[in-house]
């Protein structure tokens, strides 16, 4: 019998097996990540480019009516998106993971009120190409510091996670 530990994810839960990682959506959000993400985030970038094209394009009608600050407001956000974009290429909603596979786990620290803390975890997947998956934890409103401490717990126990 397999022995399994289990963490919240902000989406639902972490299943921590002996040869894989399983995660599983739960409830509301899990469920409309399903119908948005599915298993993969090709239409997050999708969108993340029709609104960063979008941004470019009114930058650029900013500009010719000589809106200064909106064009420079605009530009600057539209950047951003596509930075987002290209440094989003190589991750995965993939809910599976061989444990064999994993190359390393990071763990990124929450910054109070801005951000939440994750998982990085760094993989090999089928077609043999390093891959990204975000583990991300509950945020403050869903008692993260304590689900934090616990998937922390959790993944150093299992020789996942380096002190």
């Amino acid at each position: 019998m397999e022995t399994e530990k289990i963490f919240k994810t902000k989406t639902g839960f972490c299943h921590i097996l002996p040869h894989k990682i399983i995660l599983t959506r739960d409830g509301i959000i899990g469920n409309v990540t399903k119908v948005t993400v599915g298993n993969n985030i090709s239409r997050i970038l999708l969108i993340y480019g029709g609104l960063s094209t979008f941004l470019f394009y009114t930058a650029f009608n900013n500009y010719q009516n000589g809106q200064i600050v909106m064009t420079i407001v605009s530009g600057i956000i539209g950047l951003y998106m596509v930075y987002g974009i290209i440094t989003s290429l190589n991750n995965t909603a993939t809910p599976i993971i061989e444990r064999s596979k994993i190359k390393e786990i990071k763990l990124k620290k929450a910054i109070f009120g801005l951000t939440r803390s994750r998982f990085e975890v760094l993989f090999e997947d089928n077609n043999k190409k390093i891959k990204k998956r975000l583990i991300m934890l509950p945020g403050s409103m869903m008692d993260g510091q304590n689900e934090t401490k616990k998937a922390i717990k959790i993944m150093t126990e299992e020789k996942l996670l380096g002190e």
